[in-house]
């Protein structure tokens, strides 16, 4: 990724922040913050997006078998009795045989995606269920700018912050 700027901060701490503002622009589309963090995050997102653009497309579809449990008209799980080699007798849910098409990465998508889960954090949505930003990037984000060249965000200029008089932005996906 691009060499970033100081932001007064100790590398570790940068690297958070930076990643925390990437995180929230991906899952929100916009975020609110300073001139100069705004512009680094601005690099860095852009560069994943023209990475997932790149990548969009390029992956197969396997085949795969899976074992999944079987289930009445009412939707639950059907049991079935079984004895064990020393006679005991105890219920296993019965299992039925599903093929199912499954998308299977390319090696270079699969490198592209390892590079976009390291600049971003894992997230939750409001239910507690946990939300891919890596693949809402390559299935929503990228394929929104497939014909477009670059230039996937937008900053507007808010004023200044009135605590510290920092020049405030909001930086938006186009």
């Amino acid at each position: 990724m691009p060499a970033n700027k100081k932001l007064g901060r100790p590398t570790d701490q940068r690297k958070a922040l930076l990643k925390g503002l990437v995180t929230s622009l991906i899952q929100h589309g916009r975020i609110e913050t300073t001139e100069t963090r705004a512009k680094e995050v601005k690099d860095i997102a852009e560069k994943l997006i023209t990475v997932a653009v790149k990548e969009c497309d390029n992956f197969t579809s396997k085949n795969v078998t899976i074992s999944v449990p079987a289930t009445d008209s009412k939707g639950r799980k059907v049991m079935k009795s079984v004895t064990s080699k020393n006679g005991n007798k105890y219920e296993v849910v019965e299992r039925e045989k599903k093929t199912e098409l499954k998308p299977v990465d390319a090696p270079s998508r699969l490198a592209a995606r390892r590079l976009i889960m390291n600049w971003v954090y894992k997230v939750q949505d409001e239910k507690g269920n946990s939300i891919s930003l890596t693949n809402k990037l390559f299935n929503e984000i990228a394929p929104k700018y497939k014909d477009r060249k670059g230039g996937y965000t937008r900053t507007y200029k808010l004023g200044a912050r009135r605590g510290d008089g920092a020049e405030v932005v909001v930086l938006e996906l186009v």
